[in-house]
């Protein structure tokens, strides 16, 4: 969930932006934290359609406008492990879980078969390109799932803090860095990025991180401070990530779903780059 340095150069005013925020961090909050009452429902949900629309606009952006083919094959060959997992943390049977592992080898065949009458020029380029989608947007939602349900059952508390954790830093290193940045991080890839803002960042998000376990007790100070230096590493290198993605394609946002803020992929690059270290660390310790 990255609030992404080149805010300034994407489309809409200041009340436009914080309309699209407001209306943003109630639904995710809502959707969070809500899902506690409902047996997790909510959550599935919310990030299942959140991981639809991201694996979209990478396809968006890898694959022409004309080709709705693969758009769709992006969409639905990284939708597929979220969805079964989904399931099987809702009651599925316990055979949902290795339906994730053939379900996905059988459309991953079903796509290479389909290059064969295509005629493409690049088929396996194509197909590379999907499965990339699948392995950068999809699998960290997956990952994401598995957080949330500890011992089968739905807690928001590790969802919401990587959540705000995220917020925090991408929120106040790009204050920080407009106000006081002087020094570029990687001005070539993204050149509003600071050294500055990076390092103001950090400092929140382990207040942040302080401030959660004070207010959660399913985890220890110690494991929110080292969520909280994974949120700061790696959610700023997923940024990066996402910027050089772009820039690969000479585009300036990933969508134009939230209004003064880009894409659903600009605002949770951070999160999804963060996901697979934070998942390791949290399962380890588990």
């Amino acid at each position: 969930m990255s609030t992404n340095p080149n805010l300034a150069e994407t489309g809409g005013g200041i009340g436009q932006r914080a309309l699209t925020a407001v209306f943003f961090v109630s639904i995710m909050l809502g959707g969070i934290i809500g899902a506690q009452y409902f047996h997790g429902i909510p959550f599935v949900v919310l990030f299942g359609i959140i991981s639809a629309l991201s694996l979209w606009e990478y396809a968006g952006i890898v694959f022409p406008d004309s080709d709705v083919f693969h758009k769709l094959a992006t969409a639905v060959i990284g939708l597929l492990p979220y969805v079964f997992l989904g399931l099987y943390h809702l009651n599925c049977p316990g055979s949902c879980l290795p339906a994730i592992l053939y379900a996905s080898m059988i459309a991953t065949f079903m796509l290479f078969t389909s290059e064969l009458y295509a005629q493409s020029e690049v088929p396996f380029r194509n197909v590379g390109m999907v499965l990339l989608g699948a392995i950068y947007v999809g699998l960290p939602f997956v990952l994401l799932n598995l957080i949330a349900y500890e011992s089968g059952t739905y807690d928001y508390r590790t969802v919401l803090g990587l959540t705000l954790l995220t917020w925090t830093n991408d929120t106040a290193a790009y204050i920080l860095g407009k106000r006081f940045g002087k020094t570029p991080l990687m001005p070539k890839i993204s050149p509003k990025k600071t050294w500055e803002g990076s390092v103001g960042g950090a400092f929140f998000t382990f207040l942040s991180a302080w401030g959660l376990s004070e207010l959660f007790s399913n985890l220890l100070l110690f494991d929110w401070l080292v969520l909280g230096v994974l949120v700061v590493v790696f959610g700023s290198y997923g940024d990066l990530v996402e910027s050089m993605l772009k820039r690969s394609y000479n585009i300036k946002d990933s969508g134009k779903l939230l209004p003064g803020h880009g894409g659903v992929l600009d605002r949770f690059d951070a999160f999804i780059y963060m996901l697979p270290f934070a998942a390791t660390y949290l399962l380890w310790i588990r």
